[in-house]
């Protein structure tokens, strides 16, 4: 079935109660108003030729293939754009239009190489397919000196080439990266035969603005936009659905084989989280699984300053488990933790904190949404009574108002962005709250039309201006308050955000935005339809990140705008599966499914069901981790798939505190940076090796299918298995559909989930039980999970992370397009085409001040730490502001961050460093003592790394 926001042979999917009859080759067919004959055709079993026509853009009608005659009306008009009527007749084949059908093919054929046998889309070709279809079998003239067959191949993008020989100039290029990416990065140059596509602005594919999503590819009927990774291996043979394992969005992608070698990956078009688009990363940058830096071999040492030494898996998980079992017996049960991984299957996060709990026998257990979207989970369970977003993806579609605040969707969201532009497009307004100039803000044709620029750590003292203009200005949504709210704390709450304090004139002082721009942003929100906020990681790490989750939850409340498509607050996750990981019992105070440890009925479920007793106080969170590994109180950790050296705040600390314990198990496909003070390596497995399922940001459970053999022999969640059997804790599963089967079990949001479920269903959002057996696309409809929706108050606290004459300079952190996360995986990709190396944005005005050009090395010296970037000016960033990625772990960003936290979650503040920015001509001693010690492990791993036979890309 198509979606309401596919469109299908050019014409939309058409949502219409009318109905039209009318006869098309003799059959009668009956569609909605609205339909195109092409469609019409289509659902009646028929297949009229068609070459600019495709199942993902609008219609166009300028191949002249798809003709058709209609009774009554002169010429032959394109199927594709043409409407049906009612008691229209219509002939799709004729020997007229078989003659003018050959004649357009043939005219298209004259201008384009005769090579079909060696060019690279032989066998998946629909110029070859639509020349057949017309019964095409001879070329009587060629157009010489008039065509492009001599123009040269454009090959500078790493992933895909361009040769304009072999373009029909159909336009499907140029109007998927307008409608379906939002870039217009493509355009056509000169006229009739002399057309080009071009990259806008004369430049090449690399240069330009092209933001590599493959939507060109993906649209081109012919080779003249082909993936290289076609033209070395040839055409695919068979698919293996699956899903990305980038980002939170979940996008849902085939992997095209020949044999176990992935070919391409290419974005399904009924992946409801993505709609068949992706990203430069989903959709070329995979080659990272069979790089030749995987390690395929289990090592062991017994200090950090030891060479590895491969051994069998046996011997290292035995070492792994005598080796924690020591540290209980001569520590305590609680001197040793884990860390599940939000990489990882939810199954396969469900087994390690299984194993924490029921073989370490303790709570301690954490995982990387401490140091992101912990406080998601705290504020919205606090507000409306469940950790996770409220809509789908699809629902933007309705938005008439969008908040983007302390997000920066096109660089860390890319296809979630696409859809949202295209509905700016549409007419929806866009209110961007970021220090930093994103691209939202003047993207073209779907720029914001309020930008306020705050300072770094000023969230919540703008969410409470905007909240005073709402109720000040008597914007509130009062019946659906009083029906669905708490009306005490409604009460506190209106009486907290009316005084003066609280008015966007008070806080203009601190947050450095205009006040009237504060109330002509909070009246748009308030009053003009369906208002939806879109939030990330500018919101939650910091040290009022829980503060500010629960003022984005009342001002929803507050406006109505909860409960219905079109609405609703969203939390962006960053990685593919940290809502999963949640989900699944991975905080220290939490079962499966946000159920507290102190609650004796979730605890004795779990103990009957795992055959043990369990713990009733919460264990160790990361941060308390590191303390109590100084403290000499926490010896050993299981670590799996998280690079916490690289990723965690103050870089130096979290080195001390590994380097304080006695036993660091590291599971990972890399040698990454905490494998550094590592005992026992356990190699891990990417997402093309293993089977099970991601959640994404919408709650949406989607199957992740094995599509070549684990490079090391085991896949992640057998790892643990054995490690747990290790210790003692058996652990009887064959198949990670056994473990969904007992997460179900087990969990109430999880009960109506099965494999045999998401085969069916594609995939599910939970809460997934016997009330919602489809699953619940939108949360709290008709009342919210906790009953009445709760209003919290929300007092600004200003950071203690603040500037003076020693730091003046606030630094705040984000990602880039082409790189991900830590970069483990990016930077092993051609995506270092764009992005090879961190750089620290600054203002003209602040460089100037400083003695600093354009690509000068600056010193960042904060209250942590120091290191060395090369510096970019831009006015994207505001004076007072500088802003850097952390994508390399050379770069140092996280040395320079500081312990400040959320107070609620531990959440580092990443968002608000005070620092200062000096010109300099060599690395820091931190970098430098970082550079000695890789060169010493690379060293130490010479020749035990096992290579890879396939090369990377």
């Amino acid at each position: 079935m198509t979606s309401k926001f596919e469109t299908d042979f050019g014409t939309p999917a058409v949502q219409s109660d009318q109905q039209v009859t009318l006869t098309i080759d003799g059959q009668a067919v009956t569609v909605p108003a609205g339909t195109s004959i092409m469609r019409a055709a289509s659902e009646a079993g028929g297949s009229i030729p068609k070459l600019c026509a495709t199942d993902s853009l609008q219609s166009f009608g300028s191949c002249r293939m798809c003709l058709v005659e209609i009774e009554g009306r002169r010429g032959y008009p394109a199927s594709c754009t043409t409407p049906v009527e009612a008691g229209m007749v219509v002939r799709t084949q004729s020997d007229k239009l078989a003659d003018l059908r050959r004649g357009v093919m043939e005219l298209y054929i004259s201008d384009h190489p005769l090579d079909c046998l060696t060019c690279a889309s032989n066998g998946n070709c629909e110029l070859q397919d639509v020349a057949g279809q017309v019964g095409l079998r001879e070329v009587r003239y060629g157009l010489e000196g008039a065509n492009h067959l001599q123009d040269q191949k454009d090959t500078s993008n790493p992933y895909f080439d361009y040769d304009p020989a072999k373009c029909i100039v159909c336009n499907r290029c140029v109007r998927a990266c307008e409608e379906v990416q939002g870039t217009f990065a493509l355009t056509i140059e000169g006229r009739g035969f002399e057309s080009r596509v071009a990259a806008a602005g004369g430049k090449d594919f690399l240069d330009s603005e092209c933001v590599s999503c493959g939507a060109c590819v993906q649209a081109c009927p012919t080779a003249t936009l082909t993936e290289k990774s076609v033209i070395q291996w040839g055409q695919p043979e068979r698919s293996v659905t699956t899903t990305c394992a980038y980002c939170g969005v979940g996008c849902s992608f085939r992997a095209e084989m020949k044999g176990n070698k992935v070919v391409r990956m290419v974005p399904a078009k009924e992946g409801p989280a993505n709609r068949g688009h992706a990203c430069v990363k989903g959709r070329f940058a995979w080659g990272y699984a069979t790089h030749p830096d995987r390690i395929t071999k289990p090592m062991i040492r017994k200090k950090i300053t030891d060479p590895w030494q491969e051994v069998s898996w046996e011997e290292a998980l035995q070492y792994a488990a005598s080796e924690f079992r020591r540290l209980q017996t001569q520590y305590g049960r609680d001197a040793i933790g884990g860390i599940t991984s939000s990489r990882c299957t939810n199954e396969e996060t469900y087994l390690v904190q299984k194993l924490i709990r029921a073989a370490f026998g303790n709570n301690n257990v954490d995982t990387c949404a401490r140091v992101c979207h912990s406080p998601t989970g705290y504020g919205l369970k606090q507000t409306l009574g469940e950790s996770a977003g409220t809509q789908n993806f699809d629902s933007v579609m309705h938005t008439d108002v969008v908040i983007v605040i302390g997000a920066n969707p096109t660089d860390g969201h890319p296809v979630f962005a696409s859809r949202l532009k295209r509905r700016l497009r549409q007419g929806a307004k866009l209110i961007v709250i970021d220090p930093r100039r994103i691209d939202l803000v003047d993207s073209p044709h779907a720029r914001a039309v309020h930008h306020l620029p705050l300072r770094p750590g000023t969230n919540v003292a703008m969410l409470n201006a905007l909240a005073h203009v709402i109720v000040s200005e008597n914007l509130l949504a009062e019946s659906f308050i009083a029906e669905r709210c708490d009306d005490a704390a409604f009460g506190k709450w209106r009486d907290f955000v009316a005084q003066v304090e609280c008015s966007p004139e008070a806080m203009e002082a601190v947050t450095g935005v205009p006040a009237a721009d504060v109330r002509a942003a909070a009246r748009l929100y308030a009053t003009q339809g369906n208002g939806a906020i879109y939030y990330g990681l500018g919101v939650t790490e910091h040290s009022q990140g829980s503060t500010a989750v629960m003022a984005i939850a009342n001002l929803a409340m507050a406006t109505g705008n909860i409960g219905r498509e079109g609405v609703g607050v969203n939390p962006l996750r960053g990685q593919n599966n940290v809502q999963g990981s949640c989900d699944m019992g991975s905080f220290p105070h939490e079962l499966p499914g946000y159920r507290h440890v102190s609650d004796d009925a979730t605890r004795n479920l779990f103990e009957s069901a795992w055959g043990v007793s369990l713990q009733n106080e919460p264990g160790l969170r990361i941060p308390n981790m590191f303390e109590a590994a100084l403290d000499g109180s926490f010896k050993g950790l299981y670590c799996q798939g998280e690079d916490i050296a690289q990723s965690d705040p103050n870089t130096q600390h979290v080195a001390a505190a590994l380097s304080a314990m006695e036993c660091v198990v590291v599971q990972d496909i890399f040698l990454n940076e905490t494998a550094q003070y590592a005992h026992v390596f356990l190699p891990g497995s990417s997402f093309l090796e293993k089977d099970g399922t991601f959640t994404n940001a919408e709650r949406r459970i989607s199957r992740v299918r094995k599509v070549m053999p684990p490079l090391a022999g085991k896949a992640d969640w057998e790892v643990t298995v054995a490690l747990a059997e290790a210790l003692g804790y058996r652990m009887d599963y064959r198949h990670p559909s056994e473990i969904m089967d007992e997460i179900a079990r087990l969990t109430p949001t999880f009960h109506g989930v099965s494999y045999a479920r998401l085969e069916e269903k594609g995939s599910l959002q939970w809460p997934c039980n016997d009330d919602a057996p489809d699953g619940t696309p939108t949360m709290h409809l008709n009342q919210f999970v906790r009953g009445k929706g709760r209003f919290m108050l929300t007092r600004y606290v200003a950071t203690d992370e603040k500037v003076n004459s020693r730091f003046p300079l606030l630094l705040t952190t984000g990602r880039i397009l082409s790189q991900y996360n830590v970069g483990a995986q990016t930077r092993r990709t051609a995506n270092v085409a764009w992005h090879d190396e961190d750089r620290l944005e600054l203002h003209p005005s602040d460089a100037e001040d400083r003695g600093i050009a354009e690509g000068d090395w600056v010193g960042i010296h904060s209250r942590a730490g120091e290191t060395v970037l090369r510096a970019t000016l831009t006015e994207r960033v505001q004076p007072g502001v500088v802003y850097t990625t952390f994508h390399f772990p050379e770069s140092g960003a996280n040395v320079i961050t500081t312990d400040n936290s959320d107070w609620a979650t531990n959440c580092p503040e990443y968002k608000v460093t005070a620092v200062q920015v000096v010109k300099v001509t060599q690395p820091s001693e931190w970098q430098q003592r970082h550079r000695s010690f890789t060169q010493q492990q690379q060293a130490l791993l010479k020749g035990r790394r096992k290579a890879v036979t396939e090369p990377g890309r």
